[in-house]
């Protein structure tokens, strides 16, 4: 059957959960039968409806056989069309978090510190896409009183797009770094396009949090309702603390100790504490969900292995997260330190030149005892390069390492945690 977009509605509000992986399907739920570039999950729809699905929206007239699918003309507008209605229903702050680096650490931060005293709802792992974005809001319960979004960008654009979906009336711009480059062309692209989410804020009549440790975020929050927060001239200030591996915040008379790897996580941590502290969070539960907070994923995480300790930070990287990386590590005071260091992927035609200046860094900081892994190192240099990180993991395999540091960086298509387990 066809439905106008108030009857499909209509049917979310008596199943309000939806699924588009018959893997995972959640029970009762409304399946999307989503395109990909080589998937048509139109042919999985009847799947979806034997394995506890009410309803399967498809856009293939040939699937829709009875009255329990929903043809639609496309099924991801659809999808987004009912995430943009359910969202103007929301009488709640709604978030937004973008970046180059560090908005997922973010997110999870600043949902943590929420979390303490308001029902949140935030963005599940990077579902931070035109898909995911749009499942987030559909997946916000009843009772939630705060939601936070994540949206991601590789696009200029994009995070418009995104925000047209969330309609965000308070945003985060964590940081400005030459990230997929491919997609965008320019540092400027970038700029232009994460600064969407100060735009988007500004026509819903919100507030955005500024960092002023980027002067782009800076001039483009200029005109409208914000907070800034950094080192200095701002109107919150923290001192970073370091301890050991572990960064810290030093915030008026509270010293917060996280168990957040890397010193460009600062600006992550006193966003959330900022945050928090607008939302009249106690100052004693700010403190103790940053303190509590543990990294997973590949995320700025410490591994202890037994015989070395490692820090992960595999799950993506760009020129700028690589150069705040190597920086952060080369500071640690001990001799045993050793990187493998992955290829940044989606730097278009300046990626030969930023992998070129991510080994001159390395030089530059000292930084003498490591590897470089992916067909673009290897391409510029034969000198402690391995095609791929199974090769890598051959050869740290035949080491004898005691107790050294690592740190594991790379784009997440290189999969550099595959070496951690023979460290």
């Amino acid at each position: 059957m066809r439905s106008s977009l108030e009857n499909l509605y209509a049917l979310y509000l008596q199943h309000p959960a939806v699924s588009i992986d018959t893997r995972n399907l959640i029970p009762n739920s409304i399946f999307f039968a989503l395109k990909g570039e080589r998937f048509d999950a139109n042919v999985f729809a009847a799947s979806a409806l034997e394995k506890g699905c009410v309803w399967a929206v498809v856009d293939d007239p040939k699937i829709a056989v009875d009255d329990r699918y929903i043809l639609v003309d496309d099924v991801l507008q659809c999808l987004q069309d009912l995430a943009i209605h359910h969202r103007k229903q929301l009488t709640i702050p709604v978030i937004g978090i973008t970046g180059s680096n560090g908005k997922t650490t973010s997110k999870e931060l600043v949902n943590a510190v929420l979390s303490t005293q308001f029902k949140t709802h935030a963005t599940q792992g990077n579902y931070n896409n035109h898909i995911g974005v749009p499942l987030t809001i559909l997946s916000t319960p009843k009772d939630t009183e705060i939601l936070i979004v994540e949206m991601g960008a590789n696009r200029g654009g994009e995070v418009y797009e995104l925000c047209k979906i969330s309609q965000p009336n308070f945003g985060l711009v964590t940081s400005l770094g030459e990230e997929h480059l491919e997609g965008f062309g320019s540092y400027e692209a970038i700029v232009e396009t994460e600064t969407e989410l100060f735009r988007a804020v500004k026509e819903n009549n919100g507030l955005v949090f500024t960092n002023n440790l980027f002067h782009e975020l800076v001039e483009r929050s200029e005109n409208q309702k914000r907070i800034t927060f950094g080192r200095e001239n701002a109107d919150f200030t923290g001192e970073l603390v370091c301890n050991d591996f572990f960064v810290g915040l030093r915030y008026k008379s509270e010293t917060i100790q996280t168990q957040l790897v890397g010193d460009y996580n600062f600006s992550n941590i006193l966003a959330a504490y900022v945050i928090g502290e607008y939302f009249n969070v106690s100052p004693e539960d700010i403190k103790h969900s940053l303190e509590n907070y543990v990294p997973t994923m590949n995320r700025s995480q410490l591994v202890k292995t037994g015989k070395n300790t490692v820090i992960s930070d595999a799950y993506n990287a760009n020129p700028a997260s690589m150069t705040a990386a190597l920086e952060s590590f080369a500071k640690f005071d001990t001799e045993k330190k050793f990187f493998v260091i992955g290829d940044m992927l989606e730097l278009g035609d300046q990626s030969v030149l930023k992998h070129q200046e991510a080994i001159s860094l390395t030089q530059k900081l000292g930084l003498n005892e490591g590897i470089f892994v992916g067909d673009i190192f290897q391409s510029i240099s034969s000198e402690n390069t391995f095609k791929n990180a199974e090769e890598a993991r051959i050869f740290l395999s035949e080491q004898a390492f005691e107790n050294y540091i690592f740190l594991i960086k790379g784009s997440r298509g290189i999969r550099l945690e595959t070496v951690i387990d023979v460290l």
